[in-house]
């Protein structure tokens, strides 16, 4: 453990000598006479513990302790006390005092009190940095969106948070619907509490039921011992069930019975065990059509579905996606350490007319491809999975990409018509989208591009300089 700086406050002379002759040998010690002093040291220097007399000349040591404890960098207080009494310990403790210490003192009773005190503070910081990392990992920052559809989702996820009500999130794969469930719990009453994920679709029925609920001893073959339960493990917490749909008829009985009463039997138990979890469930699939079906209980469907939180695929918020693939591309760029500062026009077009069935998660994933893929500073076409420069261009006003009969990687022959264009394009912009197609589905190989367009390599390139296509560094080209 890193060496403690300790702040002796006392107003008689041989107490603070004593007592910086006893410490320094372990610890880096400074001394004040009285408040003034130790004042200043805590703002000139970064103090772990202040040792501290409860009488100081004319000065009130409990005022010591509510000015050093309001300071950013806030000490762990021990008092010391001559006049020691239970009344002085409480207010003292009351005041934000981590412990106290009757005079006459016993060095080796106030060495294990500073070494605790060093500890709760290195753990309190460390509690502290979990926190922040955990809040920029799931917070609310991590789902990133200007348009209307997800200022919406933002605005419910704030508004049912601090509740207690079970929130049923919906969306397709890869909207990031556990995003929200970090989010819903890092923004309730109950953060510093465990967060629970079970992913249900991952488990068979005899498992999951298991699972959730844990089981007894001998309950069925191979169950040599008790086990707690995902909903035990999440009491005074969130539980949060992933694919929620893909549960069976049995179990869904089971955990409506928790929802319902709050309690949880174990697999081969018979005692109902109270727990206290706020559940959070999601699903890709149209849990109210399964009702319809008879394949999910409309008892329980309703219990879930009590806040109902709806993720919109990427494609219908195509203006979210430069925010989105610029973040991507800051923590690819750091987590590779590459120098990748900015991703090219053209391939921020395609990002944002690609459909994206795989949805963020797909985005987040060409992007590190991107970032991997590059050697310079901006991250352009060429560095972007094959996959998405031949898929066909979808755009505003365009049939959908299921629609679209599909393009080849790289054809030979003239370049076919994109989709039907918006009516709204003129000729220029016609021009300027076929020749960014062109080039997008060659992977920016421009005598390949010049091929499909049925024009020489010196036209495309004097095309590209009129429709400020071209990098400057290529100007001399041809």
């Amino acid at each position: 453990m890193e060496q403690a700086t300790i702040l002796i406050v006392d107003d008689e002379k041989h107490t603070r000598d004593g007592l910086r002759l006893s410490l320094e040998d372990d610890y880096d010690v400074y001394v004040a006479s009285d408040r003034a002093e130790a004042m200043e040291v805590l703002k000139n220097e970064r103090v772990d513990v202040m040792v501290t007399d409860l009488r100081l000349g004319a000065d009130d040591g409990m005022k010591l302790i509510e000015e050093a404890l309001a300071m950013p960098h806030k000490p762990v207080v021990i008092m010391m006390t001559a006049y020691g009494s239970v009344d002085t310990a409480v207010e003292a403790m009351r005041r934000g005092a981590y412990h106290f210490v009757t005079k006459p003192l016993n060095i080796e009773e106030l060495d294990l009190l500073i070494k605790r005190a060093q500890r709760s503070r290195t753990l309190e910081s460390e509690n502290v940095s979990l926190k922040r990392q955990v809040d920029e990992k799931y917070g609310l920052d991590r789902l990133l969106g200007d348009s209307e559809p997800m200022k919406r989702v933002f605005e419910t996820i704030q508004q049912v948070a601090p509740s207690r009500a079970t929130v049923l999130i919906g969306g397709e794969s890869g909207t990031g619907k556990e995003l929200v469930a970090h989010a819903i719990h890092n923004l309730s009453g109950r953060p510093k509490a465990k967060l629970v994920i079970v992913h249900c679709a991952a488990l068979s029925p005899q498992l999951l039921e298991s699972e959730l609920f844990g089981h007894e001893r001998g309950a069925f073959t191979g169950a040599l011992e008790r086990r707690i339960g995902r909903f035990e493990m999440a009491d005074g917490g969130t539980l949060f069930l992933d694919e929620i749909g893909e549960i069976d008829q049995a179990t869904q009985v089971k955990l409506l019975r928790a929802l319902g009463e709050r309690t949880v039997e174990r697999v081969g138990g018979s005692s109902p065990i109270k727990v206290d979890v706020r559940v959070v469930a999601a699903t890709n699939k149209n849990l109210a059509k399964m009702v319809e079906d008879g394949k999910f209980r409309e008892d329980l469907y309703f219990r879930l579905n009590v806040v109902n939180v709806h993720l919109p695929p990427l494609r219908e918020r195509p203006s979210d996606i430069p925010v989105l693939a610029r973040a991507f591309l800051r923590e690819f760029t750091k987590e590779n350490k590459k120098e990748v500062r900015e991703i090219s026009p053209d391939a921020m077009d395609l990002l944002t007319t690609f459909p994206w069935p795989g949805n963020v998660r797909e985005l987040r994933t060409a992007i590190e491809h991107g970032v991997v893929m590059s050697s310079g500073t901006k991250l352009t076409l060429r560095h972007l999975p094959a996959s998405l420069r031949a898929a066909p261009l979808v755009l505003p006003g365009s049939r959908p990409a299921a629609e679209a009969a599909p393009a080849e990687a790289a054809p030979s022959c003239k370049l076919s018509g994109p989709p039907a264009f918006p009516e709204s394009l003129n000729l220029q912009e016609m021009e300027n989208l076929f020749v960014r197609e062109a080039l997008r589905r060659s992977g920016e190989n421009r005598s390949a591009a010049a091929k499909m367009l049925g024009i020489s390599r010196r036209t495309l390139h004097r095309k590209l300089r009129e429709l400020g296509l071209v990098d400057e560094s290529d100007d001399a080209e041809d």
